[in-house]
């Protein structure tokens, strides 16, 4: 399969591959799709066309979804919403989170934003951001994706992870990448390893988007349960390299730190 929002190893006997492409489906839906087809769910996920239809009518029958008459597409409904919710409510960690990303982004630079977020597969998924009031519009936006090698905040949550596990992912993305991507994967990594060796954070200055710059450091929690990086940056007019680094790397390090220590307090 080819979604990010599908399994890693579907080789495992206690396995439910139906249950994987059914969540693969409401995976699909990105921020910015409102209504998505069979059609384009199939091509999103990877799964057969006749698949997907007959799980788009089960997950209409469970609620998760509703059919749009007018168009004949569908959309997610208030049972996957509810799921989504009731993840939040299960942790208090986006809580604690927003105070330390406050403090890292204080700066006279009012175009500056943070996020929390936590490796899904190949993506980072924002599970906390902060922009302050009069920032420009970013794509730091809560439940927002952001790939793994290209963006600091990826290259930071590959730094809590062990090599052998890095150059696991490096494979899984080179196989799923374009070829103008594919030869700059190994290049990401290895900037990551040298900026982390460096500075004990990650950088990546266009790398993803030309017009954003960033930084990001690793979260790890005391089991390495999740993986887990914050970031600040944003638009590269207002925020060229030496300043993110000069004004906000040690804040950076810090709320890392404090994040990290938090959770270590909370599980004694």
């Amino acid at each position: 399969m080819k979604g990010d929002g599908l399994p890693e190893d579907e080789s495992d006997p206690k396995f439910v591959s139906a249950l994987a492409r059914g969540i693969g489906v409401l995976r699909a839906f990105r921020r910015a799709d409102i209504t998505l087809s069979n059609q384009e769910l199939a091509a999103h996920t990877g799964i057969p066309k006749a698949t997907v239809t007959r799980l788009t009518h089960t997950l209409c029958k469970l609620g998760c979804l509703a059919l749009v008459d007018s168009t004949g597409e569908y959309r997610l409904a208030a049972g996957a919403m509810t799921l989504g919710l009731s993840a939040a409510v299960a942790t208090d960690l986006q809580d604690r989170a927003m105070r330390e990303l406050e403090e890292m982004c204080v700066s006279d630079n009012a175009n500056v934003a943070g996020g929390l977020s936590e490796r899904h597969n190949l993506s980072m998924i924002y599970l906390a951001t902060y922009r302050k009031p009069r920032a420009l519009a970013l794509s730091f936006n809560l439940g927002g994706e952001a790939p793994l090698f290209a963006t600091a905040i990826g290259r930071a949550a590959l730094m809590a992870l062990s090599e052998d596990k890095q150059e696991d992912l490096l494979d899984r993305a080179r196989h799923r990448a374009r070829l103008d991507t594919r030869e700059k994967l190994g290049r990401w990594l290895a900037k990551a390893r040298e900026d982390y060796a460096a500075y004990g954070y990650c950088t990546s200055f266009g790398d993803w988007r030309k017009e954003i710059h960033g930084i990001a450091a690793p979260v790890v929690l005391p089991d390495r349960s999740r993986n887990l990086a914050l970031n600040v940056g944003g638009l590269s007019f207002f925020n060229p390299p030496e300043t993110l680094i000069a004004e906000h790397g040690d804040r950076l390090l810090t709320a890392a730190a404090n994040l990290s220590l938090r959770q270590n307090t909370d599980a004694k």
